[in-house]
């Protein structure tokens, strides 16, 4: 009896979830990166703020990236820094989970005076 068959016969089944394993891992790795990158930009940004620069002096003295958006909201007593980016998800199957392209959204709140 040949044992070399079954064996590609069994590779051949687990190639595929492998596959999906390995990029989904890349992919979660990848949104978190992106998440903790925001989250520095953030903090930089609420920095520059309270050091009297306006929004549109944030974006040009950051340098964000041209996917990575700030909004600047108001709400009564407080300021609310939005940093928005997408991330493209590679992996087929996490299309069904995660939007394509997922939208990663950090918001800070600081207190207007």
């Amino acid at each position: 009896m040949k044992k070399h068959g079954q064996a590609l016969v069994e590779f051949i089944i687990i190639l595929p979830i492998f596959l999906l394993l390995v990029f989904g891992i890349f992919d979660i790795g990848k949104i978190l990166y992106n998440k903790i990158i925001l989250e520095q930009q953030i903090s930089e940004v609420i920095t520059l703020y309270q050091k009297g620069k306006d929004p549109e002096e944030i974006k040009t003295n950051l340098d964000l990236n041209k996917d990575v958006t700030l909004n600047v909201e108001s709400d009564n007593n407080y300021l609310n820094f939005n940093l928005t980016k997408e991330v493209d998800i590679i992996t087929p199957g996490l299309n069904l989970i995660f939007n394509n392209p997922y939208e990663l959204k950090i918001t800070r709140s600081i207190l207007n005076e």
